[in-house]
């Protein structure tokens, strides 16, 4: 190895990371794929050691002893003192001397831009919102969950569908056909035997996730409980758009507002529609997106954006992920 890359991109969300090099002209020198990063609940160091696994065989194909830049986008950096630890961290494996560590949500937002000029909403396993103007202006949320005021994410509303579906059963609730919808999704016949089935580990955790489309499905046929959690989501994606849109004095723009993740992405017909009523109320000239680009592209995107790179080096860029 001996040439130095113009930017090392890093998507790294919980469950995988996405790593690109850049060249100077925008093509793509290498990719690679590593494991989830959990700095929470392995550490700051041992979480890059396993950017580290996939960063490493990525300069090594691009045969780039180092890079100019490193645009690195983390799930789990959720506040500027995260932020600054894991700079802080990336700095010290000598990939570049300079470092930018952001929220992923920021990676799927650039991609979906075509500058760094918007908001995006992020419903996945969680909910986030961020915002960003040229001038490099940020809005964005702690995101940490219901302490810091979110409600919404796929397994925010695995968890409220079976809250309404377990007092539906014993009588304390309304009812619901989430008594048979949620239960029957793992051919169980009642609430109880769901229940008892998460509890005692005989469904594993992980799997509370596929839940969610059962209740975006249950809601589609009817159901008033399951709908009206539906029209909760909508109202928590407008409500996190438009308070980002305000602080950056943008909620009478033009702009793209972003939509990523697996809820959002899935184009549930009620949750669209839900959404482009009430953003059209609250910012009327935003202009709706799903993004569908992978968040690599937008962390190589930031790169660029950080570097002062030629429009052809964003166009060459962007064609490689078209």
């Amino acid at each position: 190895m001996g040439l130095t890359a113009h930017v090392l991109a890093i998507d790294a969300g919980n469950s995988k990371t996405d790593v690109a090099v850049i060249g100077t002209d925008g093509s793509v020198l290498a990719t690679a794929r590593g494991g989830g990063f959990q700095p929470p609940a392995v550490g700051v160091e041992a979480a890059v050691d396993g950017l580290a696994d996939a960063v490493l065989p990525a300069l090594a194909e691009a045969g780039a002893a180092g890079v100019d830049h490193v645009s690195a986008c983390l799930s789990n950096a959720d506040l500027p003192v995260e932020e600054r630890e894991l700079t802080d961290a990336l700095l010290a494996r000598g990939w570049s001397g300079t470092v930018e560590v952001r929220n992923d949500t920021f990676a799927i937002l650039r991609a979906g831009v075509d500058e760094p000029l918007g908001v995006a909403v992020v419903c996945g396993a969680g909910i986030n919102c961020v915002g960003m103007r040229p001038d490099g202006a940020t809005a964005r949320f702690p995101a940490i969950g219901r302490i810091s005021g979110d409600w919404g994410g796929g397994s925010g509303l695995a968890e409220e569908a079976m809250w309404f579906a377990a007092r539906a059963e014993d009588g304390r609730g309304e009812p619901t056909e989430l008594v048979r919808t949620l239960p029957g999704h793992f051919g169980l016949d009642s609430m109880y035997a769901l229940i008892e089935a998460l509890h005692r580990g005989h469904i594993p955790y992980a799997r509370r996730h596929e839940l969610t489309p059962v209740l975006f499905a249950t809601g589609a046929a009817g159901d008033p409980v399951a709908r009206a959690l539906v029209d909760r989501l909508g109202d928590e994606v407008v409500a996190m758009a438009s308070v980002a849109l305000t602080r950056l004095d943008l909620l009478e723009e033009e702009v793209p507002v972003v939509l990523g993740g697996s809820v959002l992405a899935a184009r549930h017909p009620a949750l669209d529609d839900r959404i482009a009523e009430l953003l059209a109320a609250r910012a009327p000239k935003a202009v709706v997106r799903v993004v569908s680009a992978p968040p690599v592209l937008g962390a190589a995107l930031l790169g660029l954006d950080r570097t002062g790179a030629a429009p052809a080096t964003y166009d060459r860029l962007r064609a490689r992920y078209a």
